[in-house]
């Protein structure tokens, strides 16, 4: 089940969303830089201010939230800031249920393209986003050690 996500999913939504990006981030980059007390305070307040202007949606399994996907206009760009599924539950179709769930909202919004960054060694989420129709941005192809995708959302049938 996809549902928006509330204020009582904000710690299962920080505790998920730390130990997706551990998965990606490990041996890459400084572990202070995403598994720091200080790093977990500062996403978990981007959480609570992105579910408050609900504009996060959580995958539910079994009770529990199991995935978590975010985004909003940023700069007049739609942005897909964040897509985390537990790892536990990786190529189980929870990351495509919550991706159909934006699109179908960006639809329902009428937008037209939207983008991405995604870290340039997640090659995991590189061939996700690939597969769910995601393309470098031929103009602005990246930011830092990230990746620029975009997408042309379909129009809704």
């Amino acid at each position: 089940m996809i549902q928006i996500a509330a204020a009582a999913d904000l710690d299962a939504i920080a505790a998920l969303h730390a130990e997706a990006r551990a998965t990606y981030y490990w041996g890459h980059i400084p572990d202070e830089a995403f598994d720091s007390p200080a790093e977990h305070a500062r996403t978990r307040t981007g959480w609570e201010n992105a579910i408050g202007r609900g504009a996060v949606l959580c995958a539910i399994r079994d009770g529990a939230v199991c995935g978590v996907a975010a985004f909003g206009d940023r700069k007049g760009v739609m942005t897909l800031s964040q897509l985390h599924v537990a790892p536990g539950h990786w190529r189980s179709g929870v990351g495509s249920e919550l991706h159909a769930a934006v699109v179908a909202a960006w639809q329902r919004d009428q937008v037209t393209t939207a983008r991405l960054e995604v870290f340039e060694k997640n090659e995991r989420a590189q061939a996700f986003y690939t597969h769910h129709g995601w393309y470098p941005d031929p103009q602005d192809p990246h930011a830092g050690n990230h990746l620029i995708l975009r997408f042309s959302v379909p129009s809704a049938a």
